[in-house]
């Protein structure tokens, strides 16, 4: 399957379907299960060296069918700043900046910050891709938004007076700024078609760069930082876990989706991830899903498809 984009982000309004949609879906719920695990680990392994072996586990995982990209004569080698960009805000930064905020926030403030993200995608594409901002975009934003303090709030409006932001919430700031820049580039067809056209190559051009990132992270993490890992089967499987499902099969839905729609629609759907966390969360507290649940699932809902009418 071709991740070529159909069009180009600046200069039309791509249609949501229903494929874009259920691709676009796969993410923000590996994603929410991605935070939880890292909440429940964070007392088993540092957050830098937590996304180091995330991904490096990721490379040995998608190395037998993408080993081919990293060959000396393969193009890759002729684009090595782009993927090094893109490999630094993604697997380099994003997630580090991730693990670092659940490390030092609560996750009701976590999720408010990372709330911000159709917003981010928005600012970002009109000041640095030339992208237009429609009237339904900035409705659907509010929806949406709406919708995520709805589920934080638990249907009691006077809860949000209560938040006040600390660093982790800073960090989750500069995690969606990344993740916003990240999403609009791999949007644009600028990498050789060789690598583009496969997901397993296109991936892992980005891993080869991103993991020695996230490796000098984690070296100064050791070095200057609180680093530490206890290993036992908890951490074994929660590895497992993050290294494969928000790691390759969410980056490998998100990148076809974004392709189709385009950011701005991409980054309402990343809008869903605190309703699956708040949903999953509650699952495991055993506390069963509420009226809210349902009515921020329709705000939610109905902002994606109000910023996806042409």
């Amino acid at each position: 399957m071709s991740e070529t984009p159909t069009s180009n982000p600046s200069t039309s309004q791509p249609a949501l379907t229903a494929s874009a949609a259920a691709l676009l879906l796969v993410p923000p719920l590996l994603w929410a299960g991605n935070a939880i695990t890292g909440r429940l680990v964070h007392d088993l392994i540092s957050p830098l060296t937590l996304n180091f072996l995330r991904w490096a586990l990721a490379f040995l995982l998608l190395l037998p069918i993408a080993r081919a990209v990293l060959r000396r004569r393969s193009p890759l080698w002729a684009h090595w700043k782009r993927f090094a960009v893109l490999g630094f805000l993604g697997v380099g930064c994003y997630n580090s900046f991730q693990y670092l905020a659940l490390q030092t926030s609560s996750p009701i403030n976590v999720t408010l910050v990372a709330s911000s993200t159709p917003v981010f995608m928005l600012a970002i594409g009109a000041l640095f891709f030339k992208q237009s901002i429609r009237l339904t975009q900035v409705i659907g934003a509010v929806l949406s938004i709406a919708g995520v303090l709805l589920v934080l709030c638990r249907g009691d409006w006077h809860a949000l007076a209560n938040v006040q932001l600390v660093i982790g919430d800073i960090y989750v700031l500069v995690a969606t700024a990344c993740w916003g820049f990240y999403s609009w580039l791999i949007s644009r067809p600028d990498d050789p078609s060789e690598i583009r056209s496969n997901w397993a190559y296109f991936l892992m051009a980005q891993m080869a760069f991103g993991l020695s990132w996230s490796g000098l992270f984690t070296a100064g993490e050791w070095v200057w930082g609180d680093a530490y890992v206890f290993w036992g089967w908890p951490l074994v499987m929660a590895l497992a876990y993050v290294a494969l499902c928000p790691s390759l099969l969410a980056y490998r839905c998100w990148g076809l989706g974004v392709q189709q729609v385009g950011p701005n629609i991409a980054g309402f759907f990343a809008n869903l991830t605190p309703l699956f966390a708040a949903v999953m969360s509650a699952l495991v507290l055993g506390d069963l899903p509420q009226t809210f649940h349902a009515a921020a699932f329709a705000l939610i809902v109905g902002g994606i498809v109000v910023s996806s009418k042409r």
